[in-house]
């Protein structure tokens, strides 16, 4: 059957509008602008063969899979309750399918379905009918038990819902008094004793499409279509559906099990909840179910009062603020006592447990006549239930009803059910701790892998026994290889080797330094010895070939304004600054009384760069010691223009390709709010090599756009004659550090994307950037190369017989990775704690023309140019510039107020968003600095 014979016609046009062919459209386009070509991700030019080979198994299960001719069939799925409004809780979708599924099993041709718990459901082999409809229903879905009263059709089979409602069956109606007709002596009396507590969902089942199960194999070939993208989805949501039958909680392709062990608490009534990921992928190798651990945050369950007490920090519930308890408990899930049925939470009462009324109806005699009377809740529990509150009587209730129909609960009557995401922002201690209590050794997470595939079982599915899959036991082994590290080059022209990813620059002067004059020390309330950190900071900096004045002064805060605005705050020193200094200084040392989210943090930095071009180097002078100031120093060297290390064959102009021509690095990444901050812009930020033929200097340029938008939409801004976009201030400054020589080739590396985005990356941000090239000098035609790099995958890698992580500059592009296009995983870095997490880059676009090993061996050396740090890094240093610059200058907002826009012009937008807050531009004195560092 096709498909498209039930779709919908459709609507009517209206009377005064004519169609328009699409021959007719066509002839209509613009002769001169010819549709531009879509480009898609590039094919492997070859495979690398550099570095020392080695062993290694990755989190990657072999899946055997039976040739089929069979097709998936999806349907499209309405669930609406009796009077048809749509269903719009979740979680009752699964429970409406699973019984559907079990009551009419016959006429459904006894299939097995892949339900993803919303719109979507497939089938191996078609329904019966192409639209199916049904009717479910549920008893007191509120605690979970799911009697379906239509479970009595195989018995009754002449029942059909009129009958149910004369019987008195269905909801708003009482049952029989002695049991439902034809079960003697009432034997199915405990069926239905509670039947007005049930409800009726109507269920439709219209059939969609269909996807032959042979684009699976397509897929292991790399031959990407909709089909094959869309079987791997079936594939996935079976394994989804999989763990939600054992009662888990679905997070994207993570579930996570009920199982006490697995939590570790993270105070504030928040716990992190260990779980596994599990998706296929088709890799060279073939079909692979890629198994890793994942980690979320759950509310703590148990009492509400222990949870409203931890959450707030307080020690009695007489301290508890019940507003930000509002806050706290709305739509989290709890059991009431004594019943044990389940609500959600709307919010609180207006009033006193013991002075919150409602309307309570009750018998009148034996004649069956009610009336209404107004009780308090407290009385109610007393009265009616043989409760008397212990000491929730003086607090609200919770508010688990609708607003006519409030339904109100004693706090101290209330558990929280488990298994409940936490998705407000951590504390920076909560998020530590989390790191820190979810980190595994390579040993030990392997050995909970191979248990958590144990305990999966999922052989055993029926939807995956119908796809003729089967999963190997065994990690996969596959052959790596470790790249060599680069030479640096540091002062007095000495070379350096770096080791197991590190490298120590004890007795070692910088390779280019700066001289810090014309700089002051202010101290907003930090405990320390200004005096003593000074003279450490100079004697240290002498080492390093640093040349460091005397500080103008040193201004401490007045003790008075430690309480007051931030802003006034700041306002305050630097107007002490401009009291007690000839001049502005060129630099000012910050110190800081805390270490993470010091509020004074944002706006010092905001006044500092923005309003007077002052480079600045913040501290929190808790732990001082000379392996912190060295530190200090490295960033101070580079804000100020100076070069810790250099690559030697950078020095040397020896690198492959990128030495040749002119060209630059771009690196580029958007940062978003935290979770709870959906109305906050995001922050896109390119950043771009400078000083021809060095990589590793660089400068950023950063722009607001609409909230959680990937895509860049700032890259090119045309305005008349000007161009406002990211890019172009990136070019002109090439240009002017390079001796005026425009760059012959663009490489690109993008954070931040997803795999279903990487052809807007190369049709959309691509083309922005040509575009504004083609801006400055229509006959420019630069060659482009575009890398992703991905941090947020699952796959890992561990050494056969070590219990040790991969080493670094170790390199995969064998049997794991795409079985088509150009992508390596790289583990540059020396994982110190944890398992290693390798970056994953995918290689979209290469006009320039690298081969495997020289990309491979340039991305390797981008991980030793970073000035922050003596090791390499996970990622390449322009894309973590760029997560720095966006963050930096993200917290000139967090102080302002977001509904206010900072420029008359408004900020930059998405098509069709709404204005957004626009940040300050940076001063032109810092503006070519890496400010960053």
């Amino acid at each position: 059957m096709d498909p498209h014979d039930e779709l919908p016609p459709p609507p009517p046009l209206p009377l005064n509008v004519v169609p328009i062919k699409a021959e007719d459209a066509a002839k209509e386009s613009p002769p001169n602008k010819p549709t531009k070509p879509t480009r898609l991700p590039i094919a492997r030019p070859g495979l690398g063969k550099k570095g020392q080979p080695i062993q290694l198994l990755a989190n990657h299960f072999k899946v055997s899979l039976k040739s089929s001719v069979d097709f998936f069939h999806h349907y499209y799925v309405k669930l609406k309750y009796e009077d048809d409004q749509p269903v719009e809780g979740k979680g009752i979708g699964r429970k409406v399918i699973d019984k559907l599924q079990h009551t009419y099993c016959s006429e459904l041709s006894n299939k097995d379905f892949a339900y993803d718990g919303e719109k979507s459901l497939f089938t191996v082999g078609a329904l019966p009918q192409v639209n199916n409809e049904f009717t479910v229903v549920l008893e007191d879905i509120g605690t979970g038990k799911l009697v379906l009263l239509l479970d009595l059709l195989p018995c009754y089979p002449y029942l059909i819902p009129s009958v149910f409602r004369k019987l008195n069956f269905l909801p708003g109606c009482r049952s029989a008094a002695n049991g439902s007709p034809g079960s003697p002596g009432g034997g199915d009396r405990k069926r239905v004793r509670r039947p007005y507590q049930t409800k009726t969902f109507k269920v439709e089942l219209c059939f969609a499409a269909k996807i032959p199960m042979a684009a699976i194999a397509q897929a292991i070939r790399g031959q990407e279509s909709e089909n094959s993208l869309e079987a791997l989805r079936v594939l996935d949501i079976i394994l989804r559906q999989h763990s939600a039958k054992q009662g888990c909680l679905l997070v994207r392709q993570s579930s996570f099990h009920n199982n006490p062990a697995s939590f570790v608490d993270l105070g504030g009534g928040v716990m992190g909840c260990r779980g596994f990921h599990s998706s296929f992928r088709g890799t060279q190798s073939g079909l692979s179910l890629n198994v890793d651990v994942s980690t979320t945050m759950i509310v703590k369950p148990g009492p509400v009062i222990d949870f409203l007490l931890a959450n707030q920090k307080v020690d009695h519930p007489d301290r508890i603020d019940w507003q930000k308890a509002k806050r706290a408990l709305k739509n989290l899930r709890i059991k009431a006592a004594p019943g044990n049925s389940e609500f959600k939470v709307v919010g609180l009462s207006d009033r006193k447990c013991n002075e919150q009324t409602f309307p309570w109806r009750q018998r009148n005699g034996n004649n069956g006549d009610t009336n209404t009377v107004e009780i308090t809740v407290s009385d109610y529990f007393l009265r009616h239930k043989g409760i008397e509150l212990r000491y929730s009587g003086n607090f609200p209730c919770i508010h688990a009803g609708r607003s006519k129909r409030p339904t109100y609960f004693p706090v101290e009557l209330c558990t929280l059910v488990p298994l409940q995401r936490y998705t407000k922002a951590l504390s920076t201690l909560q998020r530590s701790s989390l790191v820190e209590k979810s980190r595994q050794k390579p040993q030990e997470r392997m050995s909970t892998l191979n248990d958590a595939l144990k305990r999966s079982n999922y052989d055993s599915d029926p939807m995956l026994m119908a796809c003729g899959i089967s999963i190997a036991p065994k990690f996969t082994q596959i052959e790596g290889r470790v790249l060599q590290a680069p030479k640096l080059r540091v002062g007095n022209g000495e070379d350096m080797l770096p080791r197991n990813g590190r490298w120590n620059l004890a007795n070692k002067k910088f390779f280019k330094t700066c001289s810090v004059m014309r700089w002051s020390v202010v101290n907003f309330s930090a405990r320390c010895d200004v005096r003593g950190l000074v003279r450490d900071l100079k004697r240290l900096g002498a080492a390093k070939g640093i040349e460091i004045e005397d500080p103008y002064t040193v201004i401490e805060e007045i003790p008075s304004m430690r309480r007051a605005r931030v802003s006034d705050r700041v306002d305050k020193m630097f107007a002490e600054i401009k009291s007690k200094l000839p001049g502005l200084p060129k630099f000012l040392l910050c110190l800081l009384p805390e270490r993470k989210n010091c509020e004074v943090y944002g706006p010092w930095k905001r006044k500092c760069l923005a309003d007077f071009g002052i480079v600045t180097q913040c501290l929190a002078p808790t732990r001082v010691n000379d392996n912190y100031l060295n530190n200090v120093l490295l960033k101070i060297n580079a804000k100020l223009g100076g070069l810790n290390t250099l690559l030697q064959i950078e020095v040397s102009h020896t690198i492959p390709i990128v030495s040749e021509k002119p060209t630059i690095i771009l690196g580029m990444d958007v940062s978003h709010g935290q979770p709870g901050q959906s109305d906050r812009p995001s922050i896109a930020a390119v950043v771009s090599s400078r000083e021809w033929p060095r990589i590793s200097k660089y400068r950023a340029t950063v722009h607001t756009q609409s909230p959680k938008l990937e895509m860049m939409s700032s890259l090119f801004k045309p305005n008349g004659t000007a161009d406002n976009g990211l890019i172009r201030e990136s070019l002109i400054d090439f240009y002017t550090t390079s001796d005026h020589r425009k760059p012959d080739q663009v490489i690109i590396f993008r954070d931040g994307v997803s795999e279903s985005q990487f052809t807007q990356v190369i049709n959309i941000e691509l083309e922005q950037i040509i575009e504004a090239c083609k801006f400055l000098d229509e006959k420019w035609e630069p060659k482009f190369t575009v890398i992703v790099a991905q941090k947020n995958h699952h796959t890992r890698f561990f050494q056969t017989g070590s219990p040790e992580n991969v080493p670094p500059g170790t390199v995969v592009d064998k049997q794991v990775c795409h079985p088509k296009n150009f992508d390596f995983y790289m583990c540059a870095h020396a994982g110190m704690i944890g398992t290693s997490r390798p970056t994953h880059y995918h290689v979209l676009h290469d006009e320039i023309g690298f081969t495997a090993d020289t990309l491979q061996e340039f991305v390797h050396s981008l991980s030793y140019v970073y000035q922050r740090s003596t090791t390499a890094i996970s990622i390449v240093a322009p894309i973590s510039y760029a997560h720095l610059a966006a963050a930096q200058v993200g917290t000139f907002m967090k102080f302002e107020d977001m509904s206010d826009a900072s420029s008359s012009q408004g900020g930059h937008t998405s098509v069709g968003s709404v204005p957004v807050q626009e940040l300050p531009r940076l001063h032109e004195n810092v503006r070519s600095t890496m400010f960053f560092c």
